[in-house]
């Protein structure tokens, strides 16, 4: 069951505008992890009918295989399906937040139901309830994400860069 699966999808040049700033990767790196092979194959068909570029899918089916993945393959947004538990789902999260390869990376849960309560982390992105989930949805959720991913990181290393400029007028201030 641990075996690589990979699959490339053509994603056509209508929506050219998803990775403007990472311009250096024509595709779509996506990490799908979920312990249901049958889910897994039904979220590939999904993912298949994005419009866009290229797309990269690889499937590992607990936190492990996820890891292991990373040796080879560089995500640029991560789909977790929440069947794979509570505390495996929370533990993945934060594995993939401790990995310097997927610190910065987007991860969005796949949930099953809406009466169910998701698991609360700063560092997941976003929830997508399956059951209602479409290729535009899916797009959507891509799009804004990574957006959202080039946003934060835009914001931190502007504030790196001028936090001790920022620091000087704080303490510049407090002698006033």
């Amino acid at each position: 069951m641990h075996s690589m699966l990979r699959v490339i999808y053509s994603w056509p040049l209508i929506m050219e505008t998803l990775l403007q700033a990472d311009q250096t990767s024509d595709s779509v790196n996506i990490l799908l992890i979920g312990n249901n092979p049958i889910e897994m194959s039904s979220m590939l068909h999904t993912i298949a009918k994005v419009p866009g570029r290229k797309i990269i899918a690889e499937i590992a089916f607990d936190v492990k295989s996820g890891l292991e993945r990373l040796i080879k393959f560089q995500p640029n947004f991560i789909l977790i399906d929440d069947n794979i538990g509570r505390r495996e789902l929370s533990h993945t999260v934060e594995s993939f937040m401790h990995n310097t390869k997927t610190r910065d990376v987007p991860i969005t849960v796949l949930k099953n139901s809406n009466y169910e309560e998701a698991v609360v982390s700063a560092d997941i992105m976003d929830y997508l309830l399956k059951r209602n989930l479409t290729a535009e949805s899916l797009y959507n959720a891509i799009k804004n994400t990574l957006k959202f991913r080039r946003t934060r990181q835009y914001i931190m290393d502007a504030y790196n860069k001028r936090k001790d400029l920022l620091l000087k007028l704080v303490t510049l201030e407090n002698q006033i």
